[in-house]
């Protein structure tokens, strides 16, 4: 008997292999535009609202990092892929109730959108009490207009637990994180060229003081280019890659 969802799968493979190959294409182009070696660059599927089928599809088709910004489907999703012996790298990105830590904490390999000290001490506390054998790995996202109710810690500011200066330090302290540089996304009316010049700044004055904060995540479908020419060493792609998103219910 033939199984009828089989053509579908075809299909679907079909059109995430096409979509992968432009975004490939798009990447090594805006490195080679920025004089930048394309190993420098990693893409992270993001995946949100999508099934673990596709995830499992990208997996097969060489994608190593998928990205997810809600718990109650992520974990789900980590779980069905986990369960058929793939292991991709997963970054949780979206913003990160404390409530939720155990829960990311089970299936994350990165946490990128630590944006305040009480938040890096709940994912601190919760590798201890999971006995993970390495640390987590974070990234510490950056409010680049300096609105923190969207989200990111805010640069140049003195805030004991909002300010950029004391998020990085409290990672850097923490024996369960490891920081691993800095997230951002371009704030609302702001051109991505203006906000990823900012973001380059900040990146460097953290460098200077923490050197093993290299990594970049900066730059979706609509402004990857202009983020690599910013040095993102990873990009974050949904719709390019997989095609326009399910509305939210």
């Amino acid at each position: 008997m033939t199984d009828s969802h089989a053509p579908v799968r075809a299909d679907r493979r079909a059109e995430l292999a096409a979509g992968l190959a432009r975004v490939r294409s798009r990447i090594a182009d805006a490195c080679a535009a920025a004089g930048r070696d394309r190993a420098e660059v990693t893409m992270i599927a993001v995946t949100k609202t999508y099934p673990a089928d596709d995830v499992m599809t990208l997996v097969g088709l060489g994608v190593t990092d998928v990205g997810e910004n809600r718990d109650q489907e992520a974990a789900g999703k980590a779980a069905q892929v986990a369960a058929a012996g793939l292991t991709p790298r997963w970054h949780f990105v979206g913003r990160l109730q404390r409530n939720k830590v155990k829960s990311v904490l089970r299936y994350a390999d990165v946490v990128q959108s630590v944006d305040s000290v009480r938040l890096a001490s709940a994912l601190d506390a919760g590798v201890t009490a999971l006995g993970r054998d390495r640390p987590l790995d974070v990234l510490v996202q950056v409010s680049i207009d300096g609105d923190a109710a969207r989200g990111g810690a805010v640069p140049d500011s003195v805030d004991p637990d909002l300010g950029l200066g004391a998020v990085t330090e409290a990672v850097a302290a923490a024996g369960g994180l490891r920081l691993a540089g800095l997230m951002a996304v371009a704030p609302l009316g702001w051109e991505p060229e203006r906000a990823f010049a900012r973001l380059a700044t900040v990146a460097a004055l953290v460098r200077a003081d923490h050197p093993q904060a290299t990594e970049l995540s900066a730059g979706m479908s609509g402004d990857l280019e202009v983020a690599i020419g910013h040095g993102a060493t990873h990009v974050r792609v949904g719709s390019a890659l997989l095609g326009m998103r399910p509305t939210l219910r």
